[in-house]
């Protein structure tokens, strides 16, 4: 960050009081304040020691310590316009670094001849350069969502009220649009004359931090965490801390205070998770739970004041009940209409433009998944009736209330019903994964239901056209497609993917809804194969073997594939994964190199009558022997003993080397050893295409 000043390093800080900033808000603004007060110092050299960036609701703060109290700007050569540009051009290079004609000269370079100045080298203040440049950094946020005021033209997150600005204990003097800074902040966001004057930020956290207010953020976090923790330890009773839930919280007040509540035990009996969301979506609470993992009727808020005569307890204990009240109300009236007998009414229900409505979708998926499940060797009746009641819930009121809860509620209630136990699974798991650290279905009619009404989508949006482009992906298709591709290697499932796309379209076309079948198919198996690409760059294989192991997917063959992919890397740079490597690279090197200066063409097909010694015989043996492991039941998808038994020919291809002359002078021999080093590379590439592995570099002498 430079060598560039003298020895009095100074603090800088900065306090910009709102009314109350949204938590997202807070938490992308703080960020980018940050990086642009970093990268400004840094453009012009300024030195600096650790920097901070923290938040509460009203308040976001900047802080730099050891800034250097002096800048030198060093001199610099300037080049302008070229020396055939418009006066105007030279007149703006001119203007724009203050200087006259006099101090320009012109220069030859490799793109011809320019105006240059000698910038000289220039000391100035570091209080002067923020008062010059705090308001540009902060005309530069970009907000995400922002608010303009009054009449002013200012645009914040919400109406900016004052700066407070110091360096080095001194006031900073500027103005932002209609506010000039000071170094004085409110203490009361509500009484707004309630000032007091700071120096810096030592005296100000102090002050702060002895009202009770946390300012740093991470710190806020940490007290609410521990505290939560340590009251249900009291109360023997269990915490599952959304970390999502936890942090926005954390950015909704700046004194926590955390209160145990209660509602009503009645309410147990509703679906754990409709009492999850009502608590942490739509109120911001933390649910607890018992030791056997049953959600308890006591949750804690974190206030952001004291509670000392238990009206904010009341209050969220109130406004919980009525909630919980309506989601009883619904639950007992739509867990008892039979499913069933609402099916026909999903054709009310629009799905999307040009792709018809739920009940036909419904009706597609009960083939797909029908289809599937004869691969899956299970019921197809089973997996056809929760397909025909799996989108019903979509007709509930709860569904309605807390459409997260789509698909789940359907299971609830078809268990409610006396549906098979797999059906009711089926139904709650049909939408899984919803993320990327989502749990997967894995009982096999819930993989049947989920993959059918997953290539149904992808089939139809992509049938009308609606694929996803470079940077959009309005309706989460990528999401989509990695959770199938995530459900058949993790279950380690095989299936006919290009079969099913074309059974999909035909069920379209079945509708009157006409797709162009063999564009669907060509487009959407290079969207999955894309996506199957990303799937293992998340599994952390190395990039080469991805491509090796891609160079001709056949997107039927995912499982094999990327099972293959994996036990390589994992061993690639072990004994046995620079073996393999070291033998075809060796032997692929000399084929490449003899084949290029001959006419011939090498095929793998050699003559053992033709061999004229041991080594030759020895290595042919190897190769026979490679190939019928490869071929053996008992080793088809044991994928590391297939390549403990490639890298086992190293002796034999040394032995070889070490012994056989190659580029023999009876052109039928030589060729027929090309022939023998050919066999050996396609017994290789019966696993994967080695050519594009990197291997460590081995220096060999070769006979040829």
């Amino acid at each position: 960050m430079g060598d560039n000043s003298r020895k009095i390093m100074s603090e800088f800080f900065l306090e910009l009081f709102s009314e109350e900033i949204p938590a997202n808000l807070q938490q992308s603004t703080r960020k980018i304040l940050l990086e642009n007060f970093t990268k400004l110092f840094k453009d012009k050299n300024v030195t600096f020691g650790q920097s901070f960036s923290y938040s509460v609701p009203n308040r976001l703060i900047i802080l730099f310590h050891g800034l250097a109290d002096q800048i030198l700007e060093k001199k610099d050569e300037i080049r302008g316009p070229n020396i055939n540009a418009p006066e105007k051009a030279v007149s703006g290079f001119l203007r724009s670094n203050n200087i006259t004609k006099e101090k320009i000269f012109i220069k030859n370079t490799e793109k011809g001849e320019f105006y240059f100045f000698n910038k000289p080298e220039k000391k100035f203040k570091t209080h002067d350069f923020l008062e010059e440049n705090i308001p540009h950094v902060l005309k530069d946020i970009k907000w995400k969502k922002s608010m303009k005021w009054a009449d002013h033209e200012v645009h914040w997150g919400r109406p900016l009220k004052s700066i407070l600005a110091t360096f080095n204990s001194r006031k900073l003097e500027f103005k932002y649009y209609h506010i000039e800074s000071s170094n004085f902040t409110y203490l009361d966001k509500e009484l707004e004359s309630k000032k007091k004057v700071f120096k810096d930020f030592k005296s100000y956290s102090k002050y702060l931090k002895n009202t009770g207010l946390i300012i740093n953020h991470n710190e806020r976090r940490d007290f609410i965490k521990k505290t939560l923790l340590k009251e249900s330890q009291k109360k023997n009773l269990r915490l599952e801390i959304n970390e999502k839930l936890l942090q926005e919280v954390t950015d909704l007040v700046e004194q926590p205070k955390i209160l145990s509540c209660k509602f009503d035990k009645k309410f147990l009996q509703i679906p754990r998770e409709i009492l999850i969301i009502t608590m942490e979506h739509h109120q911001k609470y933390f649910p607890t739970f018992d030791n056997k993992n049953n959600i308890s009727n006591e949750f804690f808020v974190v206030a952001n004041n004291d509670d000392k005569k238990g009206f904010i307890k009341s209050g969220n204990e109130r406004v919980v009940e009525a909630r919980l009240s309506d989601a009883d109300f619904f639950w007992k009236k739509n867990k008892s209409q039979n499913l069933l007998k609402q099916v026909s009414k999903l054709r009310n229900v629009n799905y999307f433009k040009g792709l018809g409505n739920y009940f036909d979708k419904v009706q597609r998926i009960r083939k797909l998944s029908g289809q599937i499940s004869d691969d899956l060797l299970i019921s197809k009746e089973k997996v056809e009736i929760a397909a025909s009641i799996c989108k019903v819930d979509l007709l509930s009121d709860l569904v309605g209330e807390f459409p997260e809860l789509q698909g789940i509620l359907g299971g609830y209630f078809a268990d409610f019903q006396g549906f098979d136990k797999d059906i009711c699974l089926a139904i709650r798991e049909q939408y899984l994964p919803i993320g990327t650290d989502s749990k997967i279905p894995k009982k096999k009619y819930s993989i049947a239901l989920s993959l059918g009404d997953k290539i149904d989508t992808l089939v139809g949006f992509f049938g009308i056209g609606l694929k996803p482009s470079s940077s959009k992906d309005p309706f989460a298709l990528r999401r989509l497609a990695i959770g199938l591709i995530k459900i058949i290697l993790e279950n380690k499932i095989k299936l006919k993917i290009k079969d099913l796309i074309i059974s999909s379209c035909r069920v379209f076309n079945d509708q009157s809804i006409e797709f162009d079948i063999k564009k669907v198919q060509t487009e959407l198996v290079d969207f999955l194969k894309d996506r199957f690409k990303n799937y293992m760059k998340e599994s952390e294989i190395r990039y080469d073997i991805i491509e090796s192991s891609t160079l001709n997917l056949n997107i039927d063959n995912i499982l094999e594939i990327y099972q293959k992919a994996n036990i390589l890397n994992k061993i690639i740079n072990k004994p046995v994964g620079q073996d393999i490597l070291f033998i075809y690279k060796r032997v692929s090197n000399i084929l490449v190199n003899e084949i290029k200066n001959h006419d011939f063409e090498v095929k793998g097909i050699t003559d053992p009558g033709l061999f004229k010694n041991d080594f030759e015989k020895k290595l042919y043996k190897k190769i026979k022997y490679i190939k019928k492991d490869f071929s053996s039941i008992a080793f088809e998808n044991n994928y590391q003993i297939q390549l403990e038994t490639l890298s086992s020919a190293k002796n034999e291809v040394e032995d070889f080397f070490n012994n056989v002359i190659v580029n023999d002078n009876d052109m039928a021999i030589k060729k027929n050893r090309l022939e023998l080093l050919k066999m050996l590379c396609k017994t290789f590439d019966n696993y994967l295409n080695f050519s594009i592995v990197e291997g460590k570099s081995e220096k060999t002498n070769i006979q040829l």
